[in-house]
């Protein structure tokens, strides 16, 4: 029996001390809880209906605070010290909208409050047609019908925005499915309205109506530096390379050409052995779509590694190759006559590019036009004609990862010396100096 109390008496304690620690615990938790309104300050506020689609909001916190964000839902927001200020706020269309105020005290306590406002009526109705011409029928018109007061929109298709056209003909070179979208602003909101159109055929006069935008053809006495800027090192640019890259001392204009020449310094092969000229237009001379095209004569020898490419305008953000890779085209010396075009993303890059191969048995003698056509679906890759295709990338369903082209890029001329490609089969050391020929660089779009 006694051994009975012993233990029941034990039970009991610890039962107490128990209810002890959850009732200090529940204290505990209870103060962290009440924290923010132990800092002295409440959020409130209060709001009217000056008609159907404005709304008065005007400030009914409490206590001692610093600052007031507010959020009205809509995509306008304020920050304030001012405690009296009040707002007349503008909702265009109905629905229910989340309207937040939140205070900051000077030691950086916070509380906020939150309510949810029903707007019962539109004010702004967001509407356009689009109407295909059934005499050109890759010519759209487009036209905005919305209904109520507004201050500017825009339209949004291929890429192309134009502002504050209440009609406008939109031009859709290809065949396909597009979206327009109507952008409509009220103050800083906008309001969208979305529709996807069918073309049912390809413009067949595309090519003929595009004009000369960009060229350079090389008839100055001195590089443009307007156009070009010449990219310096010896970092083996990621491809093991040997050359270094000077500033201009590799490359001149001699007689309506571009010459761009690489020399050797020593026999040794290792990095700095060779200088080199790597030229772009990145910054200056950014394109997107077009016929691209530039005519050019390649050197020769086993080592040497000549291309003309373009990287997306966005490559010192995304890096490579997320911005997307166009080689128009790569020569490796020690496989003559046999040009490369390839495409690089982030779904297949490196040796795991999309690329073709064709024969050009005068390349290294003769100027030979090297071109792309870059549309909103493919990538032509072609030698001085556009049958004459050496390769075509057309993901039939575009992704980021499959397709970065839909953003400008820009040009790179240059002549490397070794590397993982060039100098597969290692350097002719007699063959230098070798040049790379260009007697222009051409940029033909449609012009809307």
């Amino acid at each position: 029996m006694k051994a009975k109390m012993i233990f029941h008496n034990s039970i009991t304690r610890l039962v107490n001390w128990q209810v002890k620690l959850l009732v200090i615990l529940f204290l505990f938790l209870g103060l962290g809880c009440d924290k923010k309104n132990d800092e002295g300050f409440r959020a409130d506020f209060s709001y009217t209906f000056t008609d159907s689609n404005h709304i008065r909001f005007s400030n009914e916190s409490e206590g001692e605070y610093y600052s007031m964000i507010w959020d009205f839902g809509n995509g306008e927001t304020d920050t304030t010290t001012d405690k009296k200020k009040t707002y007349t706020v503008f909702y265009p269309v109905a629905g229910d909208y989340k309207v937040g105020l939140k205070l900051t005290n000077y030691t950086g306590g916070s509380t906020s409050v939150e309510k949810s406002i029903n707007v019962a009526t539109s004010n702004l109705i967001v509407s356009f047609s689009a109407d295909i011409d059934p005499t050109k029928p890759n010519e759209v018109l487009l036209k905005n019908t919305s209904q109520g007061t507004y201050d500017a929109f825009k339209w949004h298709y291929r890429n192309i925005e134009v502002e504050n056209e209440l009609e406008w003909i939109a031009y859709f070179p290809f065949e396909g499915s597009y979206e327009i979208v109507l952008e409509v602003f009220v103050g800083q909101n906008a309001f969208t309205e979305q529709k996807t159109l069918t073309i049912a055929q390809d413009d067949p006069n595309y090519l003929e109506d595009m004009t000369l935008v960009w060229s350079d053809e090389f008839d100055e006495t001195t590089i443009n530096s307007n156009f070009w800027t010449f990219e310096t090192g010896a970092s083996g640019w990621g491809n093991n390379e040997l050359q270094n890259y000077t500033n201009g001392n590799n490359a001149a204009i001699v007689n309506g050409n571009l010459v761009i020449t690489a020399e050797k310094i020593d026999d040794n092969q290792t990095v700095g052995s060779y200088t080199s000229s790597r030229m772009v237009t990145r910054g200056k001379k950014e394109f997107q779509y077009g016929k691209l095209e530039i005519r050019a004569k390649l050197p020769s020898g086993t080592g040497i590694w000549p291309a003309i490419w373009m990287l997306g305008s966005n490559f010192s953000t995304v890096g490579w190759p997320a911005c997307g890779e166009m080689d128009i085209m790569e020569y490796v010396g020690y496989e003559p006559n046999v040009v490369h075009s390839t495409v690089h993303t982030p779904a297949g890059f490196g040796g795991s590019g999309s690329g073709s191969s064709m024969t050009v048995t005068s390349c290294e003698e003769e100027f030979h036009v090297y071109g792309l056509l870059w549309t909103e679906e493919k990538l032509v890759f072609y030698v001085d004609a556009l049958d004459n295709v050496v390769h075509t990338y057309a993901p039939a369903v575009k992704t980021i990862e499959n397709w970065p082209f839909n953003q400008p890029a820009f040009f790179i001329l240059n002549i490397a010396v070794g590397g993982t490609w060039g100098g597969a089969q290692g350097i002719d050391n007699s063959i230098f100096p070798q040049s790379m020929e260009i007697d222009y660089v051409r940029v033909y779009q449609k012009v809307e």
